[in-house]
């Protein structure tokens, strides 16, 4: 895509483990779904790569869910597009996150090709009408770098301190057929001379639920179009495909402003919807998806309005301008009061980084995914590492309370002075750690015990 191409588009839209280290929304899913409840084959022989190679890579989406539409010759909300991420780091003391002598790799296991399943191939024959551009068959939007279109495997570019792979245009259907919002990426670093050095895998979201048809019946989004031509005297339906960011801001699409409307699109739905019964579920995915998933922060009905606010509130918080969409998220400090570096400041926890410059999300998972989950192939890689389903480097890996004995069983269990034996630490770091450096541990060792689900 043309970085001419892509203003057109965004100005459309805006008018618009460590086992062996560690011993001591839509019409195209069938009605019974088919998500993993068990590692892939792939996932279970993943080898043990953080020891002799030198390198770990840490992996993750940057949302716990990306939506899309189930079809994409009505209305139209998102396109395909789903973002991974992946920090290398060479082991040392200290380790060091690295982009350069090594590259880095992406591939959605047992899924090749988006356009040929359900609906989704209608995204490819009416792109230029909803986005203002033309790409590929199977290449995807990119808002990083419009120049770069990704398939659903290829190559990861370097920024900075990490790699990224940008607007993977993803389905939940893969290649045997089966419907399944947890798909799985495998990733994997190469050195100079082409041999791999460290492989992981990460959960790669994305669910139709967003169809409207628990209450707008089987044919929802055309439904959508004529309630809306005849409430506000518009001709969207006799215009079809329409894409709702046309007219209604949607900062998830990269644009800024409310649009020609007015009004953000996230402040017309949920405000809409916020007193005909609607529930978070029936559209951010979803009654089968259920996307929010870390065993901490969920519930029977995703416990959104815990963080988020009821739909009420998302709607006037956007229109007293309180609250913009997609940039404007709840904090973890917000409930993990007095806990250094929790506060992330004005950076989203999607987009913060903490010890070691590591993104949060390297350690703790993806928003809504933050481990352990309730979905196997989110704990994957922190079982891969650490031989447990807990944030990595945490003590939980091993003891059965989150900080072991404290400071002083560290010393005696963890140092040189003591019995030397390895740590969950020793996934990135070479070395044994300094008690001495408290201020440089992870959130300088003030980790609180919160039971069997908690991520330290």
């Amino acid at each position: 895509m043309t970085r001419t191409a892509f203003k057109s588009f965004a100005g459309a839209a805006s008018a618009l483990a460590l086992a062996g280290l560690i011993s001591a929304c839509g019409g195209s899913k069938p009605a019974a779904p088919a998500t993993s409840t068990a590692l892939t084959p792939e996932q279970r022989s993943l080898p043990n790569r953080t020891g002799s190679s030198g390198y770990v890579v840490l992996a993750w989406n940057d949302l716990g869910m990306h939506c899309l539409n189930p079809s994409y010759d009505a209305a139209v909300i998102l396109p395909p597009y789903n973002t991974v991420v992946a920090q290398v780091v060479k082991r040392g003391n200290p380790p060091q996150p690295v982009t350069s002598g090594v590259t880095v790799s992406y591939r959605i296991l047992n899924n090749t090709k988006s356009s040929t399943k359900g609906s989704y191939g209608q995204f490819w024959t009416n792109m230029q009408k909803l986005f203002g551009v033309s790409l590929p068959v199977d290449k995807g939007l990119n808002l990083d770098d419009p120049t770069v279109n990704n398939g659903l495997s290829g190559a990861m570019l370097a920024k900075g301190d990490h790699f990224l792979a940008s607007g993977i245009p993803l389905t939940p259907i893969d290649d045997r057929g089966a419907w399944n919002p947890y798909q799985v990426g495998e990733i994997t670093v190469k050195d100079a001379s082409g041999k791999v050095v460290a492989q992981t895998t990460t959960t790669v979201p994305t669910s139709d639920e967003i169809s409207c048809s628990k209450c707008h019946g089987s044919d929802a989004l055309n439904e959508v179009l004529r309630k809306h031509d005849a409430a506000h005297n518009t001709q969207l339906f006799a215009n079809k495909p329409v894409l709702c960011a046309s007219c209604h801001g949607s900062p998830a699409l990269g644009t800024s402003g409310p649009g020609s409307s007015g009004m953000y699109l996230s402040q017309a739905v949920h405000g809409f919807h916020a007193s005909r019964g609607a529930a978070c579920y029936d559209c951010h995915p979803g009654a089968t998806t259920k996307c929010n998933r870390s065993l901490a922060h969920t519930a029977a009905d995703g416990n959104c309005t815990s963080c988020h606010g009821d739909m009420a509130n998302v709607a006037n918080t956007i229109k007293s301008g309180a609250r913009v969409p997609w940039a404007s998220e709840p904090k973890c400090v917000t409930c993990h009061s007095g806990v250094a570096e929790v506060d992330t400041g004005s950076a989203l926890y999607r987009n913060a980084r903490g010890h070691g410059n590591l993104y949060c999300s390297a350690c703790h998972g993806s928003p809504h995914a933050m481990v352990p989950t309730s979905q196997p192939s989110d704990n994957a890689q922190a079982i891969q590492y650490q031989g447990k389903a807990k944030a990595i480097a945490s003590c939980a890996a091993c003891h059965s309370s989150n900080r072991g004995g404290g400071f002083s069983e560290f010393a005696h269990k963890h140092t040189a002075a003591g019995d030397n034996q390895p740590s969950a630490c020793n996934v990135c770091h070479t070395g044994f750690q300094d008690v001495t450096q408290q201020a440089k541990w992870p959130h300088q060792f003030q980790w609180k015990a919160r039971g069997g689900s908690g991520g330290h």
